[in-house]
């Protein structure tokens, strides 16, 4: 079946003579009053090219939701089994969201249907908690020829997007077919929840790696993927359901033959590590509910090494895979030596950094910010957000994309400034705890100053706040002409053509201005 939105006919796509066609009138008017909003919505979700014309590849998602046969992609038909290669067990492990730390459970989900949190709701193990893969797929993830030094990235899946180009569409239901290497990653993510995007909705996209390990014969390679899921189905509207990051390592065979390990999980090491949003309309302009919560466990991990999926003797002859009492062969693999290595959180930190430019310079921890600047005399330039500023969770995308990543800025900050940025609920929490009656009073300090989704602080290193800026009037300011900006607040420089740069410039000078007396005593 099929629809075209100029027109009214809801035929969809018709079998006819073993031929599908589909049917189109241009009349956009007729359209709407045939299919009404939520028809035209439906519509415009599948219609991935917008070329207000659905064709039968784009109709392919509804298809096989009717029929229950999904076919194979024509990505994995090129696959052929190899007779002899090897196969590798990974299971899933999942824990969902927990609901009560979304900030919407504390008036009880007040005004929002119950239809919306559906398909998180419902959302309670992994699609599937086993699968067997072929070791070969994990070719995907072997270094180009000119990235064969530990710890230098390269990109798996490249990101599209950027500040520049904007983002994709928060109509959609269904993702787009896998292609080329997002096809191993699209079937990993599959084990979770059966509509995983591979490519973000926001920048940065894609999956980067680097090696962390290598040997004469094997590589361990260190990843990170910006994936995302949507989780609910027509009639409902989309709900995105975006993890922080997927991170993990690969140990495998440079010829790809051999996995010898594999893990993938999103960290839980923070309060808050993922990020909803959900639609409540049927258009793009809808209005679009936000919320930030906590996954325990997400996680796949392979059960042993990959096996041959066929034994031969010394002959060539196929044997059994068991022995004469039953039990499964038992394979000894040998001990890797590793001739070079680097720490797991060195090797993170370079995948961070080639996600997100503006970790160049470092951001410390809250508390141990504040230590520093006072051992370095130094101010502390501090970000306070609801999300996670340094993964997918974040609600300062648009801040870490353009002031935070450019070059006069990361100057100044390694220059005259300790960084740090902090989750308001994290400060809350280090508020409320009277142990460190000093560390309290820093997060008190911040909070007061706080306005929802991201203050920009600068302060001296016993927080006191001496200059700060919500990131929503930075965003006003910066987007207004120089001579419509009050020159109280913040004067444009000549010397930088971007005003984002040049006004945070500006914030940063304030404060080391304001701090003069401090620093000179």
């Amino acid at each position: 079946m099929g629809i075209n939105s100029r027109g009214a006919r809801v035929d969809f796509c018709r079998m006819s003579q073993g031929n599908l066609t589909c049917l189109f009138f241009p009349n956009q008017e007729l359209a709407l009053k045939s299919l009404g909003n939520e028809g035209l919505f439906l519509f415009s979700s599948l219609d991935t090219n917008k070329d207000l014309y659905l064709s039968p590849e784009e109709f392919k998602p509804i298809a096989e939701k009717l029929t229950g046969v999904a076919p194979v992609s024509e990505s994995e038909e090129e696959e052929t089994p190899d007779p002899d290669g090897e196969t590798l067990s990974v299971v899933a492990k999942f824990q969902p969201l927990v609901m009560e730390t979304m900030t919407k459970s504390k008036d009880g989900f007040l005004g929002i249907s119950h239809v919306a949190l559906s398909g998180l709701r419902n959302w309670t193990a992994p699609a599937a908690p086993m699968s067997v893969l072929l070791a070969r797929q994990f070719k995907a993830f072997l270094p180009p020829k000119n990235k064969l030094d530990l710890g230098d990235p390269w990109w798996i899946i490249p990101s599209e997007l950027n500040i520049f180009t904007g983002y994709l569409s928060n109509n959609r239901f269904y993702p787009p077919p896998p292609k080329g290497k997002e096809v191993i990653i699209h079937k990993l993510l599959s084990m979770f929840h059966p509509r995983p995007f591979v490519k973000t909705r926001f920048a940065p996209q894609g999956a980067v790696a680097c090696i962390q390990a290598s040997s004469s014969f094997y590589y361990t390679i260190a990843f990170r993927i910006h994936a995302e899921f949507q989780l609910n189905e027509p009639p409902n509207f989309p709900f995105w359901f975006s993890p922080g990051q997927f991170t993990g390592y690969v140990v495998l065979s440079k010829d790809s033959s051999h996995v010898r390990d594999f893990r993938l999980f999103v960290p839980n090491n923070r309060s808050l590590n993922v990020d909803m949003e959900w639609l409540y309309g049927a258009s793009e302009s809808s209005n679009m509910e936000v919320d930030i919560g906590y996954l325990p466990q997400m996680e796949l991990e392979s059960t042993g090494p990959s096996v041959p999926a066929v034994i031969h003797d010394e002959d060539g002859n196929v044997i059994d895979s068991r022995d004469p009492s039953g039990e499964p062969i038992q394979f000894v693999f040998e001990e890797i030596t590793w001739q070079q290595e680097m720490p797991w959180e060195e090797a993170a930190h370079r995948l961070e950094v080639a996600m997100y430019p503006f970790k160049k310079i470092s951001y410390l921890p809250f508390t141990e910010a504040f230590e520093r600047a006072k051992a370095e005399k130094k101010l502390v330039h501090s970000i306070l957000l609801w999300g996670a500023l340094d993964d997918q969770s974040c609600s300062g995308r648009t801040l870490r994309e353009t002031v935070l990543e450019s070059s006069p800025i990361l100057a100044l900050l390694n220059e005259s400034f300790i960084s740090s940025w902090s989750l308001v609920k994290e400060l809350e929490e280090l508020q409320s705890n009277r142990e460190n009656e000093f560390y309290s009073k820093l997060a008190e300090l911040h909070l007061e100053k706080y306005n929802f989704p991201v203050e920009m602080i600068i302060c001296l290193p016993n927080g006191t706040v001496i200059h700060h800026i919500n990131a929503n009037y930075f965003l006003d300011i910066t987007s207004m002409k120089p001579e419509d900006v009050e020159s109280s607040i913040f004067s444009f420089s000549t010397n930088f053509e971007d005003p984002s740069t040049a006004t945070y410039l500006q914030f940063l000078k304030e404060g080391l201005q304001r701090a003069k007396p401090y620093l000179q005593s």
